[in-house]
C-alpha cells in the first residue's frame, strides 16, 4: 500500500528554463531546486523541509491533499468559508489594496531582516579585523618570550619544591 495516496495528490516537476518558465514565473520560482506545495490554483507555500525521501514522505502524507480555496470550498471549514466569503464581497479594488498593503508589509519586514543582517555582517567583519589585528600585534616575540620565561620559572619553582 503506497503511503501517499497519489489520486489526491500532485507531485510535479517543472523545468523553469523550457515550457514551464511560465508557471515558475507566477509561482516565484526563482532558483533550483526550489518545493512548492498547495492549491496549484492559487498562492503556493514554499517546503523548507528535510529533502530525504523520509521526509518528502512523510511531510506529503500530512499535508498534501485537497486545499480549501475559492474553487475548492467544500473542504473548507466554517471559518475559512467566512474569510473566502467576505473576500468575494470586495470589490476588486479594495481586494487589490488590501492584497498591495500586506505585501508591502511583507516586503518591508524581509528589507528590515535583510538590512540588518547587513549591519550584522559588518559589525562582525569590523570586530573580526580588530581580534586579528590584536592577535597579530601581541603574538610577536617579546610576548612568546614573556610566557616561555614564565613557563620555565613555573617548572624550576615545582622542580625546586620537590
Amino acid at each position: 500500500m503506497p503511503l501517499v495516496d497519489f489520486n489526491t495528490k500532485l507531485v510535479a516537476d517543472v523545468d523553469c528554463t523550457a515550457a514551464g518558465d511560465k508557471l515558475c514565473e507566477t509561482h516565484g520560482i526563482k532558483g533550483f531546486p526550489t518545493i512548492k506545495w498547495g492549491d496549484p490554483n492559487g498562492e503556493l507555500e514554499a517546503y523548507e523541509g528535510g529533502r530525504d525521501e523520509e521526509s518528502l514522505m512523510k511531510f506529503a502524507t500530512e499535508n498534501l491533499g485537497p486545499v480549501c480555496s475559492p474553487g475548492n470550498i467544500d473542504v473548507c471549514d466554517d471559518a475559512q468559508k467566512k474569510l473566502i466569503a467576505k473576500y468575494q464581497a470586495m470589490d476588486a479594488d479594495a481586494l487589490t489594496k488590501l492584497i498591495d498593503g500586506k505585501e508591502k508589509e511583507l516586503a518591508d519586514a524581509e528589507k528590515a531582516f535583510s538590512d540588518a543582517v547587513s549591519e550584522l555582517q559588518a559589525t562582525y567583519e569590523k570586530l573580526s579585523k580588530e581580534k586579528d589585528e590584536t592577535k597579530e600585534r601581541i603574538n610577536d616575540d617579546d610576548f612568546k618570550f614573556a610566557k616561555a620565561v614564565k613557563k620555565a620559572a613555573v617548572k624550576a619553582s615545582a622542580t625546586d619544591e620537590l
